[in-house]
Order: structure tokens, then sequence, then C-alpha cells
């Protein structure tokens, strides 16, 4: 197969696997065509009020100030006095839209509409909004339009403030939270002159929704322990106090108010949100007005935490609740249709109503979860053959009409406990049964995608064996066994499509179920390569053979270990500091490989230190910059003695501009952090010299010249002074230690060239990378390069996880991008600290380049052992995906996959970028100079 050809095929198939686990794994659970379901009593509430506090946590709300008073005084009273409270579990993504679709939609977003945006709807969707004959809301111009989207007719009414007004580096972003109180004051006033408007809020099905950011955003400018933090979370309750009692004046305090404030997520110490952390996964709940319950006292309750003691609220019952359990709440006091997509369980502890209204309500709960179940049931049975069609047998039919019939009986008999036990029953067979037929395909789809990875990664052996090595002879293929083969695959193909298009499978059924058919044509093709190789290594010492496999093995391992324990890479990385002793290579370069034992060290420090972002530490950041520019001055000294290399000044011009540059990265981050500190925001002039160095950088880079170190020092200059910009901690001083062991790397590699007697050792100090580009003779690889190919996959996953553990969602630090934006924008602080992460790497892969060429290797031979060792890693992690357990558990191990598939395909891409980076020079004009030859 032609390199283009592989290249495009390997990041067909690498996309192909790392899609499928979406449709596997997190496609979406809704489906269409349920009857609406309302309880048929009237409700107890003519209207509700819904707070949300974006980002608040439970023990944020509850716990007392170190005084001994309440930081909430009003919801503290609410709590002890007229309502009930409890702690309202979320899921992951603990993000804004996927909370608030839980909390008004009652159903768990898949996580992939996360990444589809906060402000559209990737899927239709009902709510308690859809459902109520009014709904007014005001707030985050990120939250509130996707339910007036959503909602049919033009009853759902929003009031939002501009999008800049979301600013983490403003003097104060309580005043988002003012904004709101303030217009729904002004609000209620204005319709007293309005006799349409008053007439609408006098309705019955009512809801005034008040979302109020502020708190998210001062914890993650200032951290949920900040003063700011808790001074925000009294000026809501002051807010809440003044609405509660306004909206009661307002209606003559008739009573038929109710009142719910809680939070779609919480925030973790450090000030970000996301994974499954119980501090933001933990968010508060109180609900007070009709139809709720009274406090109700106890002498003991248990629960797992320790919250109740420390927030001294032990003799008050808490109700804990899952957030899709607030939907049906709020449906259930006003009197609506319970949202047709939710998968919350009517929490009856909160309601102060009559058995029969409980009973009724639970009925209706359970209905609405069986039609969700019964067309999920019927979409199965359409698209399977009957006699393939395997039924959740606890809900069969017959089941249905019996749970049901028993019901309606009981509630006849007003045996009203027996009712909502037997719905509880059904609602919870229900859930079972949606999750039942949601993975139905999952063990099918997982089987294909497996047996395609199995197939490309022995392809990819198969390859790098007939093409890259000695192994195998040159094998003449026999054109009618290949004919026999091609029509066997094809037919295979073909029953497997037919197969498909008779059970009207979507289309991507097609490309998961078909993949392996080419790919494992493929490689039965090169039976005759393997039967050589077989030979071949049968040939061989076996102890030999075994012991490489094993220590091949063992390094797989330890490689899949550090997505979990950072620490792993710490051992890794000390075991890398005996190489040269235990390879003997420490005999003929004593002074290099002592200073590799010595980086490989250093390095090793990284992943134990605490994930950035918790401890922000700008003088390290400084320090940083400052050494940079120290190592830049030592480097340039060297090179200015080299007469030779520098017969003009303008090559050291590009240096002294890059070394600037740096410099004014280091003020930049400096500046900007004191201007936040004192409140007066992001300057104006840092913002512009930010986003121009981030332009400039890679401009600068390509005017370098191409010799070996003169680029690669060129690269760092460039990657730093954008890496300074985004940094906040000890982080800043990584890339300068990866650099070093990068460097030495490439020195070490060739001293082991030549202790294995490969090649002649090529004098590193004048060697040009666009002439290492013209080498038509590459050498075949030997088993040393299978250790080389190692050590790249070993730094790139250091590169990752050497200062956070990026599978996180949390380990980001919003503080990172303040030199660039203040204002809140999800996809371009997402893009920043995404390239914070890839500056690592792109270090890591030019220095792989160099090693490649200084090696006298084709980048694509060491790049194909590179491509098996990702695959079996990602391999490993398909296996490892679950959908059981924590939260947490789930998200980490589906993260991982998602992570170790792109960095396969990020490699793909790297490796072209680390070629444009060390072999291209951009040239500018320059004064004719003679020379005397």
């Amino acid at each position: 197969m032609d390199i283009p050809i592989f290249i495009l095929a390997g990041l067909l198939v690498h996309c192909v696997f790392l899609v499928s686990i979406f449709d596997i794994y997190f496609s979406s659970p809704l489906v269409h065509g349920m009857t609406p379901q309302q309880t048929p009593l009237p409700p107890p509430a003519k209207r509700l009020v819904l707070f949300v506090a974006d980002g608040l946590r439970a023990d944020s709300l509850y716990e007392l100030d170190s005084n001994g008073t309440p930081r909430a005084p009003y919801l503290r009273g609410i709590l002890e006095n007229i309502g009930s409270w409890g702690i309202s579990h979320t899921r992951v993504p603990t993000e804004s839209r996927p909370g608030h679709v839980a909390l008004i939609a009652g159903f768990y977003e898949d996580v992939s509409a996360v990444a589809k945006g906060w402000k559209e709807n990737p899927v239709e969707f009902d709510s308690v909004f859809n459902e109520s004959k009014y709904t007014w809301s005001w707030g985050s111009p990120d939250i509130l339009p996707m339910f007036a989207k959503g909602a049919t007719g033009d009853h759902v009414y929003t009031f939002c403030y501009a999008a800049e007004s979301e600013d983490f580096g403003a003097e104060d972003a309580a005043k988002l939270d003012l904004w709101v109180f303030d217009h729904v004051k002004s609000f209620l006033n204005s319709s007293r002159s309005n006799q349409t408007l008053f007439s609408a809020l006098n309705d019955e099905k009512v809801v005034l929704f008040l979302h109020l950011l502020g708190i998210d955003t001062n914890g993650h400018a200032h951290r949920p322990n900040s003063r700011e933090y808790h001074e925000n979370i009294k000026l809501v309750d002051e807010g809440v106090k003044e609405i509660a009692s306004l909206i009661d004046d307002f209606y003559g305090n008739d009573g038929k108010t109710a009142f719910i404030l809680t939070s779609d997520h919480g925030m973790t110490d450090w000030g970000s949100h996301g994974a499954g952390h119980p501090s933001e996964t933990l968010t508060p709940l109180i609900v007070w007005g009709a139809g709720v319950n009274y406090p109700q006292k106890v002498t003991s309750q248990f629960f797992q935490d320790n919250f109740l003691k420390e927030w001294k609220l032990e003799n008050l019952k808490r109700l804990d609740v899952n957030q899709a359990d607030i939907a049906p709440l709020m449906a259930s006091l006003i009197g609506v249709p319970f949202p047709l997509n939710s998968v919350g369980i009517l929490p009856l502890e909160y309601l102060n109503s009559s058995a029969l209204f409980k009973a009724e309500s639970m009925f209706t709960n359970a209905v609405q979860i069986l039609e969700q179940f019964k067309v999920k049931m019927s979409q199965k049975k359409e698209t399977t053959l009957s006699f393939l069609f395997t039924p959740f047998k606890p809900l069969s039919a017959s089941e249905q009409i019996n749970f049901l019939k028993k019901i309606r009986l009981y509630i006849q008999q007003q045996k009203y406990d027996e009712a909502v036990s037997l719905c509880k029953t059904l609602i919870n067979l229900a859930l079972e049964g949606l999750s039942y037929y949601h993975t139905y395909d999952r063990l099918f789809l997982g089987l294909s995608i497996a047996v395609g990875f199995v197939g490309w990664t022995t392809y990819v052996i198969l390859v790098i064996i007939k093409a890259h090595t000695n192994l195998t002879k040159t094998v003449q293929t026999n054109k009618k066994k290949s004919t026999v083969l091609f029509y066997g695959f094809a037919s295979a193909g073909m029953i497997i499509a037919f197969f498909l298009l008779i059970q009207t499978c979507p289309w991507t059924y097609y490309i998961y179920c078909l993949l392996p058919v080419p790919v494992w044509y493929a490689v039965v093709k090169e039976i005759p390569v393997i039967q050589d190789l077989a030979t071949n290594v049968l040939s061989l010492h076996i102890g030999q053979s075994i012991g490489f496999l094993l220590v091949c093995i063992l390094g797989i391992e330890i490689l899949v270990f550090s997505f979990f324990y950072r620490s792993a890479l710490t051992v890794g990385l000390l075991v890398f500091a005996g190489w040269p002793v235990i390879t003997q290579l420490w005999i003929q370069a004593k002074t290099k490989a002592l200073i590799w034992t010595l980086l490989c060290a250093l390095l090793a420090i990284f992943p134990l230190m605490p994930v950035v972002g918790r401890e922000p530490n700008i003088p390290l950041v400084i320090a940083a910059g400052l050494l940079t520019l120290l190592i830049s001055f030592f480097s340039l000294a060297s090179l200015c003695k080299n007469e030779n290399k520098y017969r003009d000044n303008e090559d050291l011009k590009v240096y002294f501009y890059q070394m600037f540059s740096v410099a004014l990265s280091t003020y930049v981050v400096s500046s900007t952090h004191d201007s936040l500190k004192i409140k007066q925001g992001l300057p104006v002039m840092n913002q512009i010299i930010s986003w121009m160095t981030l332009v400039s950088s890679p401009v600068l880079l390509l005017l370098s010249p191409t010799f070996l170190f003169e680029r690669l020092f060129s690269i760092l200059l460039s990657l730093m002074s954008t890496y300074l910009l985004l940094s906040t901690g000890y982080e800043a001083l990584f890339p300068l230690a990866l650099f070093g062991l990068m460097f030495v790397w490439i020195n070490m590699e060739q001293e082991a060239l030549q202790y294995y007697g490969l090649s002649l050792k090529p004098k590193l100090a004048v060697f040009n990378f666009t002439c290492a580009m013209d080498i038509t003779q590459f050498r075949q690889l030997h088993l040393d390069d299978v250790r080389r190919s190692f050590f790249f996959v070993f730094f790139i996953v250091t590169a990752f996880f050497g200062t956070g553990n990026i599978a996180s969602i949390n380990s980001f630090d919003p503080a990172s991008v303040y030199c660039f934006l203040t204002v809140f924008s999800p996809f371009m602080m997402g893009g920043l600290l995404l390239l914070k992460v890839a500056i690592p790497f792109v270090l890591v892969s030019c220095a792989f380049e160099a090693v490649q060429v200084t090696t006298q290797l084709s980048s694509k031979s060491l790049f194909l052992i590179v491509l098996v060792i990702s695959d079996i890693m990602a391999l490993h992690f398909f296996f490892l995906v679950k959908d059981y357990g924590s939260w947490l558990d789930i998200g980490t191990s589906i993260s991982h996959y998602v992570l170790v598939m792109s960095l396969t395909i990020f490699m793909m891409v790297m490796n072209g970028l680390a070629q444009l980076l060390t072999t291209q020079r951009l040239g500018l004009p320059r004064r004719t100079k003679h020379h005397s030859t």
C-alpha cells in the first residue's frame, strides 16, 4: 500500500474507532411519540418560582461561618421553619447545560451534547417550561434561549443580559445576580399597568425562573472558599428574600406560590467543574410554599457523609434526591404534565398533600416512564429480526397490564401506601427496561469494533515486518488464491450488509460491521509473510524472544497504569534514568549519561506534584520566564562563537526577537494577575500583546535556521512565549525540564546507534533538517528501534499527564487563559487550554523527528511502531470502558479511551507538523554578502 493511502486509511480507521464509542456509550436516550401524562387532581400551587444559583455547592450554602452564624440567614430560616431541604445529586458532566436540562426536563443528557454548545438544542426535548401555560425567565444568554427554542408555541419568555457581562476579571460578578433581581422587580411593577400581562401572571400553571450566574463566575475567578464567593451567597440570600416577599405581596398572600432553590452543579476547591468530585455533584435543594412539607424533626438519621453534624442540621430530616427528580416535583406542584422524556422519580416526602394526591401523582409518574419504555421497545422490535429479538422479560405486555390494574385497584381501595410502593417498583423496572433497550446493540457493536481493532493492529505489524525489516523474504503472491480470497471476503461483506439492511439499522452500523472485512482481507492476504516470519522467529533464541515480549507487555501496562495513577510516570522515568547503566552506554558517554540520569530524575518530580491550577503561583511562572532567558543567553553565546555558521547577523536577530517575546510574556503574566487581583480586569494592552505573541510565535520559529540544535532551540523559545501566557504555577517549568531531556535524548540515541554498530556517528552540530530529508538510503529496523518508539510514546504520555490529569474536565483552570480573555466563552477557552496541553506534545514530536532523521530511519517505520503501541493501549481502554459504578468511574473510563484514540489520531497529524516545524524556513530578503571560498 502506498504511504499516502496508508496514512489516509489509518486516519479513517482511527476516526471510526473514536466515533464508535459515542454510538455505543453516548447515544441519545431520548425517544419521541409518547402521550403527555398529568395528575387528574387539582394541584396545590398555581405558580412556581425557580431559583437556580449556578455553581453553588451544598456545603457552601448549608455550613455556618467561622463565628457560627448562617451564611444565608433567610434560606436557613426557611429550611428550619417552613420548608423541606436536602441534597440534589447531579451527574457527570457537571456543566451548566446538562445540569439545567436535568432540572427542568428531567433527563440526563448524553455527554456528546455538551460539545454541541450551550445555546442550541442538539435534540428536541420536552420540559416543565414547555408544559407550563406561561414561563418568564431572567439570566444568562447561555442558558435561557435553549428552553425557549425547544418550547412549542410562544409562551416561554426570556430576558438576558449581554454575553460580555460574564467576565471572570470583572470588579464584581455579583452584579449579574443584581441585574436579575432588579429586572424581576421592575417586571412585576410594570405588569400592574399592563392588563394583558397582569392577567397572564394571575393565570395558573405559571413558572418564574431566575438564573443566577454570579456565584459560578465568582467561583471561577476567585475560588469557592473566597470572600467574593461567600459574599455572593449572602447577596443571593437577600435577593431571594426580597423576591419571595415581593411575589407574595403581588398575589395578595394567596398561599398558591411554590418556591424552589437549587443549583445546576457545584465546584471544586480550585474553581472548576465538569467531573464527578463530590464538591461538584452535591448541590443544595430548598423547597417551600404551596403544597410543600414543613420541616420534619428527627432524633437520628444516617448518611455516609458527616455533613449533618458540620452543618448543625442533625435534627431536621434531610431529603436527598437525584437532580432529575426535581422536574416531576415541579410538574406535580403546579399540575402540568410531566416532561415526556423525564426519568425523574417524584420525591413524595417533599409534598404536603393528601395520600390520594400522592398516589395519583406517583401513578402518573409511573405511566409516563412506562410510555417511554413502550416506545423504546417497539422501536427496537421494528429494527430487529423477530427470531433474534430478546424482549425485557420483567415487563412483558401482560406484566404491564397486571401492574397498572393492581395500582388502580389499590387506589380505589384507598390502599395508598401499597399503590405508591407498586408504582416505585414499576418505575424501577421501566427504567431498567429503558436501559436494556438503549444498550441492546452494545455487545454486537463492541465486538465488531474489537475485531476491527485487532485486525488493523495485526496489519500494521505485518507492514512493519514486510517493508522495514529483514525478517522475511520477498514472497511471490499467488494470483489465483488472491482472487478466491477477494471474492470470499466480498461475499462476507455482502451478507453482513444484507443482514443489516433487512433490520433497517442506522448507517453507522454498516461502517462498524463492514470495517473489519477489508482490514482482515489485507491481513489474510499476507499469510505467506506470516508463515515466513514464524519460521524465522522459531530459529531465534526462544528465551530472548519471550523476554523481549514480556518487557514490551510490561512497558505498555505501565503506560496504561499511568492514565489512572500519574505516579506510574515517575516510576517509568526513574527506570529510564538507569537505561545507560543497564545497556552499558555510560562507558562510552559518561557525561551525557550523567546528565540524562539527572534530567530523568528532575522530570520524575512533576507527576508527583498536585494537579495544576489548584494552587496558583505566579512567581514560579516569572521564574520560568527568567530561566528561559538565562538559558537563551548561554545558548546564544555558544552559537556566536561558531563563526562558520553565522556569517551574518540576520539569524541572530530572530533569536533576539524570540527572547524579547519571552521577556514580554513574563511581564504580561505578572501584570495581568496583579490587575485581576485588584479587580481592575484584564488590561487591553496585555490582551493585545498576548494574542500577537500567539500569532507571531510560529512565524518567528520558521525564520530560524534549520540546523538541528538551532531549530530545536527556536522551537523551545517560540512555544515557551505562548506557554508562559497560559501558565499559573509550577507547570511553566515543565517544558524546560522536558526540552532538556529531549535534547539529551537526541544525543544519547547517537551514542546508542554507535554502540550497536548500526551507523557511523554523524556530527549533530552541523546536522541540517532540510538535508536529512534528502536521504534516500534508510537503514532497516533494529530491535532497539522498538525501544526508541516506546520512549516516544512514554514521553508523549508524560507530556500529557506530567502536570495534571487532562482526562478529567475539572483539571482545567480557567485562570490559565486570563491573559487572553476573561469573558466567558467556552469554546475559545477550551481551545486555548487544549493549545496549552499540545505545547509539550509538540516539543516531544519535534525531538522524535530529530531522532528519526539522525538515526537514518524512515519516519514512517518508527511511526508505525508508535501506532502499534498506541493501538494496543487503546484496545485496553476500549475494554475498560464501563457504564456502571460511580459517575466518576464511568466518565473517567470513557475519557481515557477518547483520550488515547485522540492521541493516536493527533500523533498522525503531529508527525506532519513536526516535519513542517523542523524542515521549513521562511525566506526573507537579505543583503547579499560575498565570502571568500
